[in-house]
């Protein structure tokens, strides 16, 4: 009797599979893609995969960090420990240099995230990147669930929801005209439990923020921030020391933390699977300006 095979994926596999596909299916179809890397868990996730789709091979790609200068550390150290062990370019648009040179205007709120954008857009013409990969998931926020897998930008880096190309049966257009490019999103069919159970089963590092630890915080509007160089108590508010880890990692200037005794990734899992609050809901105060924040930067240009 010849012996059976069992061919049934898992989720994982699945997911997988299908970002995989999507990394080689943009190798092939452009000139000079890059990968969007900040060193957050999603941006990891997206590297391991690219090192498998290409393995043994080298990835064949640069990756890109558009740096607000208003960092986390570890994060910043995580990034280039990762870059250096896998050899890639590490591309670095800077938000500080485009203050100097006048490319953008510091905001009175001292928050750089709206301001990221010009950044973005001027680093893509200056390098030619005509598909531009980033770690959206479409569980993260609303306006992200309205990309397509290859979400088309005009000549100006700007996204229109309402002119989209069809995705069926996972064919994806890559045509663009000079000028235009693709942002382009391996990751929207997982979840933020997913990228989860996808670090523990691969054994990813991840930099230690994303895992219990004590802080000084102080509260804003429901929010505990980390007391840093970049945030310091104002009148009236109180420091005070949490166990806390960070669901996701930004501009450290708007980015909170949340209570949380999770110190090792099952814990994590265990953390997210009870959670009815999206990560960026929980801890990002930039998306608190209107319900439309996200959408309205993203079709100025924001990933």
């Amino acid at each position: 009797m010849s012996p059976t095979c069992d061919y049934r994926f898992s989720q994982l596999d699945a997911l997988e599979a299908e970002s995989i596909f999507v990394f080689r299916e943009v190798a092939a179809e452009f000139e000079r893609p890059c990968l969007l890397f900040s060193g957050g868990k999603d941006s990891i996730v997206m590297l391991r995969l690219a090192e498998k789709a290409f393995h043994p091979a080298p990835i064949p790609f640069p990756v890109m960090h558009v740096d607000t200068g208003h960092n986390f550390p570890e994060v910043l150290a995580f990034r280039d420990r990762r870059v250096a062990e896998l050899g890639v370019q590490l591309v670095v648009a800077s938000v500080p240099e485009a203050l100097e040179t006048g490319l953008v205007v510091e905001p009175a709120s001292g928050v750089r995230n709206r301001i990221q954008t010009p950044v973005l857009l001027d680093a893509v013409e200056k390098y030619r990147f005509d598909a531009l990969f980033g770690g959206a998931r479409r569980d993260e926020e609303k306006a992200r669930a309205k990309e397509r897998m290859f979400s088309f930008r005009d000549e100006f880096g700007q996204w229109d929801p309402k002119n989209q190309r069809p995705e069926l049966w996972s064919l994806y257009n890559a045509k663009v005209h000079p000028g235009e490019s693709i942002r382009v999103f391996p990751l929207s069919n997982w979840t933020e439990l997913d990228i989860w159970h996808y670090i523990a089963r691969e054994g990813i590092a991840l930099p230690d923020v994303y895992y219990a630890h004590d802080r000084d915080v102080v509260e804003r509007d429901g929010m505990l921030y980390a007391v840093n160089e970049f945030i310091s108590a104002a009148d009236g508010e109180q420091v005070r020391t949490e166990r806390v880890r960070y669901r996701t990692v930004g501009d450290a200037t708007c980015t909170a933390a949340v209570r949380s005794d999770a110190d090792t990734v099952a814990k994590v899992i265990d953390e997210v699977a009870a959670t009815r609050i999206t990560e960026r809901g929980a801890t990002r105060g930039d998306d608190r300006v209107s319900e439309a924040a996200m959408e309205d930067r993203k079709r100025e240009g924001y990933f």
